[in-house]
């Protein structure tokens, strides 16, 4: 497996409770980061066939040297979950590890973090898109502003557009934090959260269209599932999780299985932080009329 590219998956145990997993049974793992979720799936019962998918090459790459062992019973596909469209089978359970991996905040050449100085690259897919670079080098301040307002839910937005175009061009992610951190009042750089974290998640959301993508991969997993197959998201914010929660619940082909969503265990909070806004929502594919 890639040395750089070591994951811890969240929810793991729950994940694996959650499908059921049975004998022979073909899985899909849309988002399979370093094939951790997969492994898991791949033990749990003898002859289990899997589909995993990735957007990221760099995290394709390490789930297929980590699931070499499992030989022909995984099938690797490289692309955004939403453009997939499924072979013959149908499968008794899907899951999706929503949002950018740990690896890749920790990754400083992916430009995803302000922790270390690196390229404002943001891309999960670098063979297509646009930069974090190109955005906020481009963007209007008004378009700017709406970005950092909807996806960030960040309440100053406009004076963070503002200082962005006035100190453009920008290259790195330090530079970027830098402007955003003396855009806002004092006491606002003193949070609980840094004060770039917010327009980061904005613009990593836009570049890579987060949330269109999945809903239109909502709108089309159900119709991969058997009857009684399980379908089960893990989201890390609320732009995220509302919509995972009100498109099951609105599908009448599914029935939803978690009325408030399954959060991290406090041993799990404890070797693994990340975990602590992950949010598991379940729905099972009800038989046809």
């Amino acid at each position: 497996m890639d040395a750089n590219f070591s994951h811890i998956p969240v929810l793991s145990q729950e994940i694996v409770a959650g499908l059921g997993v049975v004998a022979g049974g073909w899985y899909l793992d849309a988002t399979v980061g370093g094939g951790g979720h997969s492994e898991l799936i791949l033990q749990a019962a003898p002859d289990v066939r899997l589909v995993a998918l990735d957007r990221d090459l760099q995290a394709l790459e390490a789930a297929k040297a980590r699931l070499v062992p499992y030989g022909e019973r995984v099938k690797f596909w490289h692309g955004n979950y939403a453009d997939y469209q499924p072979e013959l089978q149908k499968f008794d359970g899907i899951i999706a590890d929503l949002g950018v991996s740990s690896v890749q905040l920790d990754l400083a050449a992916r430009g995803f973090s302000f922790r270390n100085e690196a390229p404002l690259d943001m891309r999960m897919d670098r063979s297509q898109g646009i930069t974090a670079a190109e955005l906020v080098n481009q963007t209007s301040e008004v378009e700017l502003a709406r970005i950092i307002f909807t996806y960030g839910e960040e309440r100053l937005s406009r004076q963070i557009a503002r200082d962005i175009v006035a100190g453009r061009p920008f290259t790195t992610t330090t530079q970027l934090a830098y402007t955003i951190g003396g855009a806002v009042p004092k006491s606002y750089r003193y949070g609980r959260i840094h004060p770039a974290t917010r327009t980061f998640q904005a613009l990593r959301i836009a570049i890579n269209q987060e949330l269109s993508s999945l809903e239109k991969f909502l709108a089309v997993a159900p119709t991969w599932l058997k009857p009684e197959g399980k379908l089960g998201l893990i989201s890390f914010h609320s732009l995220e999780d509302r919509i995972v929660k009100h498109t099951l619940r609105e599908r009448e082909d599914l029935r939803v299985l978690t009325k408030k969503p399954i959060i991290a265990t406090e041993s799990e909070l404890a070797t693994n932080p990340r975990s602590r806004s992950a949010k598991l929502r379940w729905a099972l594919k009800l038989a046809a009329d």
